[in-house]
Formats: C-alpha cells, sequence, structure tokens
C-alpha cells in the first residue's frame, strides 16, 4: 500500500479586491493527496490559483478554510521538510553559485568544512560542478534555475514544491532542465509538486496530472499517466493525452474570453 505524503483537505483562500474591498475568491475547497515519491503535476490557466495551493502547500499563506497535512502533522508554517522552487531565480546576486547552494545550510549553523562537502554534491547533481565560485550574473538562465533547484535539495526536504520552474527558459533549455530533474527524482526519490501551464511538460513529467478551473480554483479532472518512462512526446499515445488534458485546460481559457452578457 502506498504511502501518503501530502494530503489537502478541502482549502479556500480569497484575497481583497483592491478595487472595491471585497473579497475575491482565488481556491475554492480544494482536496487532492500526494503519494510519497510521486511526481504530481498540476496545469490551469494564468491566474487560476495554482500558485496560492502551492504556497498553502508551503505553508507561505494560510487557507481560509481547510488544511494541508505533511506526514499527517498539519502545515501551519515552513520548515525544512518542504523545499520551494520559484519561477524567478531569487538567487542572492552577491553570493556565489557554492555560497547560494549553502545557504540553508548555513542558517542551520553547519560548520563550513561539511557545507563545503554536502553544497558539491547537489552541485555536481544538478551539472554544475567548476562553477562553485561563478556570480549569478555569469550564470544563463538555466544555470541560474539549476543553482535554484540544488539549493531547495540541499536542505534534504520531503517534498520539493516547483511553480512554474522552467517558465521564462526557452524551449530547448527547458526540455533540458526537465530531463535533468527527472533524474535527480529518479535518484532522490522526492515527492514532487509541480505547477506549469504548459501541458506538455506536465505529460512528460508527471505521474499524475490535476487540471485546474479558472479562478476560483477548483479540481476540474485527473489523470493518470501511464506511460513508460522515458517518454517520446511523439508517440501517439503521449500526443492522444496531451490533446485530451489540453481540451480540458483549453474549456476554461475559453469560458474566460467569453463576452460578459
Amino acid at each position: 500500500m502506498e504511502k501518503i505524503k501530502v494530503e489537502v483537505n478541502n482549502i479556500s483562500k480569497s484575497f481583497t479586491n483592491s478595487e472595491d474591498g471585497k473579497p475575491l475568491p482565488v481556491v475554492d475547497n480544494v482536496s487532492f493527496k500526494v503519494n510519497d515519491g510521486e511526481f504530481l503535476c498540476i496545469v490551469g490557466s494564468s491566474g487560476c490559483g495554482k500558485t496560492t495551493i502551492l504556497r498553502i502547500i508551503a505553508g507561505l499563506q494560510t487557507a481560509d478554510a481547510g488544511e494541508v497535512l505533511v506526514d499527517g502533522e498539519k502545515v501551519e508554517s515552513t520548515s525544512s521538510k518542504k523545499g520551494m522552487v520559484f519561477q524567478e531565480f531569487a538567487l542572492f546576486p552577491w553570493r556565489t553559485v557554492q555560497k547560494n547552494v549553502e545557504f540553508g545550510l548555513e542558517y542551520k549553523g553547519l560548520p563550513p568544512e561539511e557545507r563545503e562537502k554536502i553544497s558539491k554534491k547537489f552541485i555536481s547533481m544538478v551539472g554544475l560542478s567548476g562553477y562553485e565560485n561563478s556570480y549569478p550574473h555569469q550564470l544563463s538562465g538555466g544555470m541560474k534555475q539549476r543553482v535554484a533547484i540544488a539549493r531547495a535539495l540541499v536542505n534534504d526536504p520531503d517534498v520539493l514544491l516547483m511553480d512554474e520552474p522552467f517558465g521564462a527558459l526557452d524551449a530547448q533549455t527547458r526540455n533540458i532542465l526537465q530531463d535533468e530533474l527527472l533524474k535527480i527524482w529518479t535518484e532522490t526519490k522526492k515527492t514532487i509538486i509541480f505547477i506549469t501551464h504548459n501541458v506538455d511538460e506536465a505529460v512528460y513529467l508527471g505521474d499524475r496530472v490535476l487540471v485546474l478551473t479558472k479562478r476560483p480554483a477548483k479540481i476540474k479532472k485527473e489523470f493518470k499517466i501511464a506511460l513508460s518512462r522515458r517518454r517520446k512526446r511523439t508517440n501517439i499515445e503521449f500526443v492522444m493525452l496531451r490533446k485530451e488534458i489540453l481540451d480540458e485546460l483549453m474549456e476554461e481559457i475559453n469560458i474566460l474570453s467569453l463576452p460578459s452578457t
């Protein structure tokens, strides 16, 4: 029997509308479970509330209703159990690659020798050996995101939360990093919750894909991706599944574009 790692139970969230001060519902009664070691992808139209769901799981925001459990414990704040990778690289420009990766270890008070040993392991894992002393301005976008992934992994989180981490990259770099991420996932066996609006990416990476409705986000449909790895994007099964998920997503986008009556 598979172990449940993350439980999202009936979470809802609203923000205050800046124009009229009224509540603006963003997430509406969302529930799902993630198994230990599973790679779950969540897709939705831009602004639908998917990032808010991820931030609630991370403990960066509080739900108005419902709860999130990790290993059966209620999430009430951030913790070392959860690592977060943002779409923006969010690196410290004044710190080298190694010092950026070591930041969490430094915060924990680990001695320099141990920090260096651990950080170099993960720098190597993301393919950046030899760039330890480089600064962010000297790196490409893909390299910066590798640093961000290494920085999240170095604290050995149980759950890796990724918010459109490859969204700002060109298609070739995105595909390369998708393969690198799958290698890391296979090696570390982390539970990954991956937010994207790219259906191709979700089918390529995920064990399962959740499609969200337009804002406020609800779970519209779940797809189990029963394709063997390594997946080929040109295979008919891949193409048909991508189309099925895209059709679900496009229904929501078309709803957003319809004129009001």
